[in-house]
C-alpha cells in the first residue's frame, strides 16, 4: 500500500490563492458590510396639505406616482411635522428637537439673526460623520444670512454638497436666480424649481457621491408653496377651473408629483431601490392663501400656521423594501422629530446625548408595536394664526391651550426684551379632543372627561414651560429696506441687481 504525499499537487497549486483570499477577505468584509448599510433619502414637499394628493383622498389633483410609492410602501394616516410652518418644522426635522427649543421661532426671512445655530446636531451631521454621503437639493431655510458669513449654512451642519436656495425659489417656481451650489451663486436657471432641485439630486446620486459610502440624501420641494409658477403641461389638466390660480395651484402639485416620479425611477435606474429608505412627507398644512385659497386638508381643521390638525398634521410614507410591507397603513402618530433618532438606530449612530431629544425612534411601528415615547408629541408657536399657541397629543388624544397675554411679542424671533414678556405668560383657554373619533376637532371633551384633561394639562403646561425656558433670544434687527420700503419675497432682487 502506498501513502498519500503529504502535499497533493492541487493544493499546492491552490496555496498562493487561498493565501491571497486571506489577505483580501478583511477588506472584502468591509466592503460587504458598506453595501449593506440602508441609504436614506428625504423628500420634503412645501405647504402640501394633508389632503392634496390622491393616496390621502383627493379626487381632483393627478399625483400618479406618489399614489403609487404609497401603494408600494408604508402611509401613516397620523403623520405630523415637527411644527406648523416652514424653518421651524425643518429644524426639528433635522435635529429630532422641538424647534422653539432650538430658538426657530418662526420661518426666517433672509437676513434675519435667526438661525441653527453651529452647536446643534443634525441628522446630516451624524450621517457624515458615521461615513456617509450627504446631500441637500432644494429650500434650506435653516437660516437667515444665506451664503453669507456669521451663520452655519448647509456644508457647516452635515451636507457634503449642497444646492439650496435660502427660501423659496425667486422670482417663482420658472427660472430661479437665487440657488447656490456648495457656496457659489449658480445664476439665473433654465427650467422649473421642482426640475431642477430633482434633477440635482438625481445627477448627484449617479455622479456627485462618494459610491463606496452609503448615503443620505435630503430633497427640499418648494412646490406647491407661493410664488407659483407651473408649466402649461401640467395647468392644462385642470382646464375645467376657470381660475388661472387654481389651475396653476393643482398643476404645481401635479409638476412636482412628476420630479418625485423621476427621482424614484433613478433610484431604481441605479439599483438602489432595495436598500434605501425613502420617506415623503410636507412641512406643514396647505397655506390657503388669498392668491391661491385651494390647498386642502381634508377632513381637517384649520390650515398652515395652526395648532389644529390642519396646520400639522400631513401626508407621510415610507418605503423601505423588506422592512415595510406594500400597501399598508398604519394610524400610530409619528412626527418629524423623529427622523433622527430614526436614521441614527437605523445606521448604529448614537444619537446626542447631552440634550433633548424629543423625537422617538418609529421602528416598532414596522413590527406592528406602539411607540412608547418619553417626551409627548409637543407644538409651540407664539406666532400661530388663532388664539390657541400651543397644543400637545397623547394616544387617540389631543389638548391646546392660549396664552394669557394680550402683550405677545409682535415680531418672528424672540428678542431678550420681548423674552422678558413671553415668560410671564401662563396657559389658559384649554381645549380637549379625541381625534380616533373627532378628526375635525369638533367637539371639546375637557368638561367631560375631567380626569384625563387634569392629567394631560398638566403635562402640557410642564412641557410649556421646559420649552420656553429653553429656548435662545436674538438681538433686535430690522427688515431689510431698499430705498425706504421693506424688502420682502418675492422683491429680493435689489439685493442682487438695484432696479432702474
Amino acid at each position: 500500500m502506498t501513502k498519500n504525499p503529504p502535499f497533493s499537487p492541487l493544493l499546492v497549486w491552490c496555496l498562493p490563492l487561498l493565501l491571497l483570499l486571506a489577505l483580501l477577505a478583511p477588506s472584502l468584509s468591509e466592503e460587504a458590510a458598506a453595501d449593506e448599510k440602508t441609504n436614506f433619502l428625504i423628500v420634503l414637499c412645501d405647504d402640501l396639505g394633508y389632503g392634496d394628493i390622491g393616496c390621502y383622498g383627493n379626487e381632483i389633483i393627478h399625483t400618479p406616482n406618489v399614489d403609487a410609492f404609497a401603494e408600494e410602501g408604508l402611509r401613516f394616516t397620523d403623520c405630523y411635522a415637527a411644527a406648523a410652518n416652514c424653518s421651524p418644522a425643518r429644524t426639528g426635522l433635522m435635529t429630532g428637537r422641538n424647534p422653539w427649543r432650538v430658538g426657530i421661532h418662526n420661518w426666517i426671512p433672509f437676513m434675519s439673526p435667526m438661525h441653527v445655530r453651529a452647536e446643534e446636531i443634525t441628522v446630516a451631521t451624524l450621517l457624515r460623520d458615521a461615513g456617509y454621503s450627504t446631500c441637500h437639493s432644494g429650500k434650506w431655510h435653516l437660516n437667515g444670512m444665506f451664503n453669507l458669513p456669521g451663520q452655519p449654512q448647509p456644508g457647516d451642519h452635515g451636507f457634503d454638497h449642497w444646492f439650496s436656495a435660502q427660501n423659496n425659489a425667486l422670482p417663482n417656481h420658472h427660472n430661479p436666480y437665487n440657488f447656490v451650489r456648495d457656496g457659489i451663486p449658480v445664476g439665473p436657471l433654465e427650467g422649473y424649481s421642482a426640475d431642477l432641485v430633482g434633477g440635482e439630486a438625481m445627477e448627484w446620486l449617479e455622479n456627485g457621491r462618494d459610491q463606496e459610502k452609503p448615503f443620505f440624501l435630503f430633497v427640499c420641494f418648494q412646490e406647491p408653496h407661493e410664488p407659483i409658477a407651473t408649466a402649461e403641461k401640467y395647468t392644462k389638466l385642470y382646464s375645467e377651473f376657470q381660475d388661472p390660480s387654481q389651475r396653476a395651484h393643482h398643476g404645481n402639485i401635479t409638476q412636482m408629483d412628476a420630479a418625485f416620479g423621476e427621482l424614484m425611477k433613478k433610484l431604481d435606474d441605479l439599483g438602489l431601490r432595495e436598500n434605501t429608505l425613502v420617506f415623503f412627507t410636507s412641512d406643514n398644512g396647505p397655506a390657503i392663501t388669498g392668491k391661491h385659497p385651494y390647498g386642502q386638508t381634508g377632513p381637517l381643521r384649520a390650515k398652515k400656521g395652526e395648532m389644529y390638525e390642519g396646520g400639522i398634521r400631513v401626508p407621510g410614507i415610507l418605503r423601505w423594501p423588506g422592512h415595510t410591507e406594500p400597501g399598508t397603513v398604519s394610524g400610530e402618530p409619528i412626527c418629524g422629530v423623529d427622523i433622527l433618532p430614526t436614521f441614527c438606530e437605523i445606521a448604529g449612530v448614537q444619537a446626542p446625548q447631552d440634550r433633548k431629544i424629543d423625537g422617538t425612534s418609529l421602528l416598532p411601528v414596522l413590527e406592528g408595536k406602539h411607540i412608547e415615547r418619553k417626551t409627548p408629541l409637543y407644538w409651540h408657536f407664539l406666532r400661530a394664526r388663532s388664539e390657541v399657541k400651543v397644543c400637545l397629543r397623547e394616544g387617540d388624544w389631543k389638548i391646546l391651550a392660549r396664552i394669557d397675554r394680550e402683550d405677545l411679542p409682535p415680531s418672528g424671533n424672540i428678542t431678550a426684551e420681548e423674552s422678558r414678556i413671553y415668560k410671564t405668560a401662563e396657559l389658559t383657554g384649554f381645549e380637549l379632543y379625541n381625534l380616533k373619533e373627532d378628526i375635525g376637532e369638533e367637539k371639546d371633551l375637557k368638561d367631560e372627561e375631567t380626569a384625563r384633561f387634569e392629567g394631560m394639562k398638566e403635562e402640557l403646561v410642564r412641557m410649556y414651560h421646559e420649552v420656553r425656558e429653553e429656548s435662545p433670544t436674538w438681538p433686535e434687527w430690522e427688515w431689510l429696506r431698499y430705498e425706504g420700503k421693506r424688502i420682502e419675497w418675492p422683491d429680493y432682487k435689489p439685493l442682487i441687481k438695484p432696479p432702474k
